[in-house]
């Protein structure tokens, strides 16, 4: 039996872990119509990812769900890096104090619970379905849409969804890549296999610390990461010679453990072997057919940065897609895509893989910015990239920025007032108001960023990015226009 969605849906989103989950909120809360297509029914029960940054957390706001997922979360303190005796090496301690982003820098998450929160979010939006327990089989693109072939696991029914574009967000053995994109990796040469154990704590034991840290011990590299309550997980380094398969067993979980942690302190949740890889397909999309998240790039863990590449990638093309569904007869919006997002990964790759390469060797050659310490460490701080060229309007100092997000003399905070549209960040007395595509705030809170750029007025993107500044009026002029020729419109 072949059923069939006419005429075509807005988006197909194959994938439904946390970064198709995360666009498809992201496009119902734009009005677009939505399939979400996964093979498993519901979330996958044990930990996975473990850790979301500020810009992760702001996302979430934009959809309406960081209230809701804060009290799941534990706020980390950061990273330390010791050698074999436990002397310091690099201190990447976190602010405890909330950042730029409005939010706190580093949270720690349970990932099944963070996925429930954010299934039922898509649910507010009836523009947004969803075909759990169907596999993808296939696509073939037309004109003006893409046909997909779906099949249902319990029935073996197959179902054809037609709709205007298609985004795999299915995980590193994307079927969507390997079927429509092609794989063609970029390897930043980061390849090994570790064992990942998450452990629940019987009792307190403070005495292991809120501080993920990285043991850098070349015969066996190996990291404590804590998690939320009395989660913890290490994450420890195999040898070329170990038997994956083997590793997992019990008996030989308990005794690479032992120097932390007894069966009488703790018992196993999970434990899995994984290829850390560092590798960027050099391609992210075939015409109506888009690729994000683990489909796109995989990343050692290291940097923590696996989700939160993930929830960047639908965050910068949520709200192209629904401008460019208005009108697609511009594709430079849509090749912008992976033009800024993949240089902005390749970063936060590369590196991941230089701590990759202390924790190995202890090379502390290999930190880059890092600002030595009185006693011989070396104190880092979290990385901002900005994106790879692409779009930009006005002055294009700032362009593809990070904006701070400010909490205004009314209290809230702009994200908030500005919505999930375009925010023009101007000086008072400006001659511009605000519309159904734009929003346009004066506040004290930001004039001081203004005076630093030497700018009349920003003009921030929808996904927090700056698109440009204005210095004259000619520059606003050119701001206020590439606003109406990628108009969005969100509740």
């Amino acid at each position: 039996m072949v059923a069939a969605f006419e005429p075509p849906l807005d988006v197909c989103v194959v994938g439904y872990g946390p970064t198709g989950v995360t666009l498809a909120n992201l496009l119902g809360l734009l009005n677009l119509s939505v399939v979400a297509v996964d093979r498993q029914t519901a979330p996958y029960e044990l930990p996975r990812a473990v850790h979301f940054d500020s810009e992760v957390m702001r996302v979430f706001q934009t959809i309406g769900l960081a209230e809701a997922i804060l009290p799941t979360t534990h706020v980390s303190p950061g990273m330390l890096f010791v050698d074999g005796g436990k002397q310091l090496l690099i201190d990447w301690s976190r602010p405890m104090e909330v950042g730029s982003d409005g939010w706190h820098t580093s949270y720690r998450f349970h990932q099944p619970e963070l996925e429930r929160i954010l299934r039922e979010g898509a649910e507010r939006y009836p523009s947004v379905a969803t075909r759990l327990g169907f596999d993808y089989l296939g696509a073939r693109q037309h004109a003006d849409f893409v046909e997909v072939q779906l099949r249902d696991t319990s029935s073996g029914a197959i179902e054809t969804v037609n709709c205007r574009y298609l985004v795999g967000a299915d995980g590193a053995r994307s079927k969507v890549r390997e079927d429509c994109i092609g794989t063609d990796w970029n390897d930043l040469l980061f390849d090994q296999n570790w064992l990942v154990v998450d452990v629940m704590l019987k009792r307190p034991m403070p005495e292991l610390g809120d501080h993920s840290i990285q043991y850098c011990e070349p015969e066996r590299p190996a990291t404590y990461v804590r998690g939320t309550g009395n989660r913890r997980r290490w994450e420890i380094a195999l040898l070329p010679s170990e038997d994956p398969d083997e590793s997992v067993r019990p008996d030989r979980i308990w005794a690479r453990l032992e120097r932390w942690v007894t069966p009488d302190d703790a018992e196993l949740e999970r434990a899995a072997t994984y290829q850390f890889r560092s590798v960027i397909n050099r391609r992210w999309r075939d015409r109506r057919i888009f690729i994000a998240g683990d489909a796109a790039h995989l990343t050692p863990p290291f940097l923590g940065q696996g989700l939160c590449a993930g929830i960047r990638d639908v965050a910068n093309l949520a709200w192209k897609l629904a401008a460019a569904l208005k009108d697609d007869t511009d594709q430079r919006l849509l090749d912008s895509y992976a033009d800024e997002r993949i240089p902005h990964v390749t970063e936060y790759i590369a590196e991941a893989v230089r701590l990759g390469e202390v924790i190995n060797t202890c090379a502390l050659k290999s930190v880059v910015g890092g600002v030595p310490t009185p006693s011989g460490s070396i104190r880092i701080q979290s990385i901002m990239p900005r994106l790879g060229e692409g779009l930009t309007a006005g002055w294009s100092g700032p362009a593809g920025r990070k904006a701070p997000q400010f909490t205004l003399r009314s209290g809230e905070r702009s994200d908030d007032v500005i919505g999930y549209r375009h925010g023009l960040l101007a000086r008072a007395g400006l001659p511009v108001a605000s519309g159904r595509d734009l929003r346009v705030l004066s506040d004290v809170s930001f004039r001081p960023w203004l005076d630093d750029l030497g700018a009349l007025a920003v003009l921030v993107r929808p996904d927090r990015y700056v698109l440009g500044a204005a210095r004259t009026p000619e520059e606003l002029n050119a701001l206020l226009a590439s606003v109406q020729s990628s108009t969005i419109e969100s509740k």
